[in-house]
């Protein structure tokens, strides 16, 4: 059996720049990337989340941690303010080891980032509920002291 390292593509919007938002928005792009390649953590190499310049109030990547990724490397960053682009816009990319070709990976492309690549939209994402930000929003463990 090959190994491949592979990756993986996401991307959602918040509804606001808060703390709340931003995590509950990355968690639930996380949950569909998972679901959607089967993914176990052990095999993710390590993770980049980037965030356009309107969203400060929280790093993406601690929506991660609080999966429980706790040995995995992630990166958060800014993106270029390039007038006209989606705003409140995070996105991902998880580098992946496994035995899956390029063509098997689902990217997963939700929310205001659906049209980004309307070809990647998630399929599991329309079969959530309208108000899963909120639904995400509401299992976000509050920060330990």
């Amino acid at each position: 059996m090959t190994y491949a390292c592979r990756g993986v593509r996401g991307a959602t919007t918040a509804e606001s720049n808060t703390r709340d938002d931003i995590l509950a928005a990355t968690r639930e792009m996380l949950e569909l990337m998972i679901a959607e390649n089967s993914i176990h953590t052990e095999d993710i190499a390590s993770v980049i989340f980037s965030t356009t310049p309107d969203l400060n109030a929280e790093f993406p990547a601690l929506a991660a941690r609080q999966l429980g990724w706790l040995d995995t490397a992630l990166l958060c960053t800014h993106e270029m303010a390039v007038p006209g682009s989606l705003g409140r816009c995070i996105r991902v990319l998880i580098h992946w080891n496994t035995t899956r070709s390029a063509a098997e990976i689902r990217h997963v492309y939700i929310h205001g980032a659906r049209n980004l690549r309307p070809e990647r939209a998630s399929t599991l994402a329309a079969a959530r509920p309208a108000d899963a930000h909120a639904e995400a929003r509401d299992h976000i463990a509050a920060p330990s002291s």
